[in-house]
């Protein structure tokens, strides 16, 4: 589940957002033999075009002209991801299945400002858009080297959604940012601004979509374990590798009936309205990984290997080899 938070897709946020609105209604516009994608909140699904715009750009108070009006969220479910939602639910209920997932992730946005009175979707003024394709565009690689051109449809499962939110809350009173970084250690700046960790935002969104659906998601397949080979120091990628062989073992262990079960289970869709709001945001309980634990698991000759032997590894080099220097203070 790749979720991202952009000031905007294709025009400036600063201004009105006609043409982001514009923007997300091609493929209504690309297929009218379709029945055309409403845009869609935590309270209705059949919102028009001409109801997004004015509802987002009169929702400005007190914004200088340098002020971003608007964000984009960005929720797109790998093709494994969307795979499994069809064999659940179908083609439609898995349209249906994912809108009400995004209310959901916008409860876990407005918890993450951790700001009184911004308690979940409800106090947001936003509007979601489903698109079934993706399109090459001039900064692909394909498009460069000549193999497909610009506008093309990319192969695949691509269902994804787009969500405007707006820079204020519902009563138009509160300023929210999720470009924001201050992640609470600065208090008398959080309470000005309030506070976004974006990391911990993309985490919840992942953890909600994996228990709220019951999909089985391998620890390489996870935000954290991509984020730690990504900015991760020596220790926490160690850990993780660990963390790794151990769930490996446990997977090997486990019956393969257990395992077909979820696949035999068609579940029905649900609607937007009937989504759960649990009273713990998931940020709160984003798991606390213990690094001396896990180092302890650890062999010296696990160390070794990955030390030495880098390339023998299915992840990133932890670290590089020096020839003819041995490095100090690393307690091998």
């Amino acid at each position: 589940m790749y979720i991202n938070i952009t000031d905007s897709e294709t025009a400036d946020n600063k201004g009105g957002s006609s043409g982001l609105v514009h923007y997300l209604d091609k493929e209504n516009r690309t297929d009218i033999t379709k029945q055309p994608e409403y845009w869609f909140n935590q309270e209705r699904s059949n919102i028009l075009s001409d109801e997004v715009r004015p509802a987002i750009d009169n929702n400005i108070a007190k914004l200088s002209k340098t002020d971003a009006k608007f964000f984009l969220v960005n929720i797109s479910p790998s093709q494994k991801e969307i795979i499994y939602f069809k064999e659940q639910y179908g083609e439609d209920g898995a349209k249906a299945q994912l809108k009400a997932y995004a209310a959901s992730v916008m409860d876990e946005y407005a918890r993450n400002f951790k700001r009184p009175g911004i308690e979940s979707s409800k106090d947001l003024l936003w509007f979601g858009k489903l698109e079934n394709y993706r399109y090459y565009s001039h900064r692909d690689p394909e498009v460069k080297q000549g193999m497909k051109k610009r506008g093309e449809r990319k192969d695949g499962e691509q269902m994804h959604l787009q969500v405007i939110v707006s820079r204020k809350d519902i009563t138009n009173k509160i300023k929210l940012s999720p470009i924001n970084k201050s992640k609470g250690r600065n208090t008398e700046h959080s309470k000005k601004m309030g506070q976004f960790d974006r990391s911990a935002f993309k985490a919840s969104g992942e953890r909600l979509f994996d228990e709220k659906f019951d999909f089985e998601r391998g620890l390489t397949e996870t935000f954290r374990y991509a984020n730690a080979q990504k900015k991760g120091g020596l220790e926490q990628r160690i850990a993780l590798h660990a963390e790794k062989r151990d769930w490996e073992t446990r997977q090997q262990s486990r019956p393969a009936q257990s395992r077909a079960n979820k696949t035999n289970t068609k579940q029905q869709p649900a609607s937007l309205l009937d989504k759960t709001n649990p009273s713990v945001s998931l940020l709160e309980r984003e798991p606390k990984i213990n690094l001396s634990d896990l180092l302890s698991q650890a062999s010296d000759n696990l160390l070794q290997s990955l030390l030495g032997n880098p390339n023998k590894s299915d992840s990133a080099p932890l670290l590089p080899r020096k020839k003819g220097k041995r490095r100090k203070g690393m307690g091998l």
